[in-house]
């Protein structure tokens, strides 16, 4: 059996047990990155219920609310638990170049995976060059 101590650990879990409430807030660990015209934003959120994921878009806020039920069954008693229940929630700010009326979401193996198009006015673009040299003529042979 492999033992680890975490004295921050047994003090939430004991303040947990005490007050009823969840000492430290529960993350939702993210990765993001752009790919060509889209950014990807990918959160963890294992084991819980894709009905029970909210999302807000409020301006340029992008609001990310989640619940996860505590499961015990009845009867039983609780030795260690250590997975995080409640609620949980994460706000991306989204910059003036992303389209938020286009983000997309999708939940697959317990990751809730964000696609939020990048605006046309903010998409790289090709400009054309123009000569005013008229000093200049074009010959052809």
């Amino acid at each position: 059996m492999l033992m680890r101590t975490d004295p921050f650990r047994d003090l939430d879990r004991l303040t947990q047990q005490v007050f009823g409430t969840v000492a430290r807030p529960a993350a939702m660990p993210m990765d993001a990155y752009r790919k060509g015209h889209e950014f990807f934003v990918h959160l963890d959120l294992p084991g819980i219920d894709s009905d029970s994921i909210d999302l807000e878009v409020e301006q340029n806020v992008l609001t990310i609310r989640a619940e996860r039920s505590q499961v015990s069954p009845e009867g039983a008693e609780m030795i260690v638990s250590e997975r995080p229940s409640g609620s949980f929630s994460r706000q991306l700010f989204l910059g003036e170049t992303l389209e938020a009326e286009g983000i997309a979401a999708d939940y697959h193996a317990g990751v809730l995976t964000l696609t939020i198009p990048v605006r046309e006015a903010a998409k790289p673009r090709k400009l054309a060059v123009t000569s005013s040299d008229t000093d200049k003529q074009l010959t052809s042979a």
